[in-house]
């Protein structure tokens, strides 16, 4: 009986951290009150400008880096799941890393409307997703994405565009 008071107590204690620290993401960012956080150890940070339109959510474990200088824009109605990882500013490869600074790529993130995005996905700095895609689970978003295409894979290749009903 008393592991299941305490067990009820951690739960309570924690879902009040998170919800704190939610509310504190809502205060620094530009997040629309109908954005959801689904789930918990969600983290947006860093200097950059994040700006989260209505009806939108993130999955548990997502996280969104901001550099200083750069921007994610989320639009209306997304479905991001969990494990989604957005990053604006990553090293470039080419460098060679023994010689100081690393050159960095910087580039800002602009998600579309009614964008899905699986599991698992990584989507690099500079890489627009356009209005109505679908980003396949587990993959690695590279280059931009157009208007209602389902794209997937390690990197991310169109799979073909959306049968829509007119």
């Amino acid at each position: 009986m008393i592991n299941i008071i305490i067990t009820r107590l951690f739960k309570f204690a924690y879902k009040t951290y998170q919800n704190s620290a939610y509310n504190h993401l809502r205060k620094r960012y530009s997040i629309h009150p109908s954005f959801r956080f689904n789930g918990s150890s969600i983290n947006f940070y860093g200097k950059g400008i994040l700006v989260i339109h209505e009806n939108s959510y993130v999955g548990e474990l997502t996280k969104i880096q901001l550099a200083e200088g750069c921007k994610v824009e989320i639009g209306s109605n997304c479905m991001i799941s969990h494990n989604v990882r957005m990053y604006t500013s990553s090293a470039i490869p080419d460098h060679d890393f023994s010689i100081k600074p690393i050159p960095e790529k910087k580039g800002d993130i602009i998600i579309g409307n009614h964008v899905w995005i699986g599991a698992n996905v990584f989507i690099n700095p500079g890489v627009i997703i356009a209005d109505n895609a679908v980003i396949g689970a587990n993959s690695v978003v590279t280059k931009n994405v157009p208007a209602f295409a389902i794209v997937g894979g390690v990197p991310a290749k169109l799979i073909r565009f959306k049968h829509v009903a007119v």
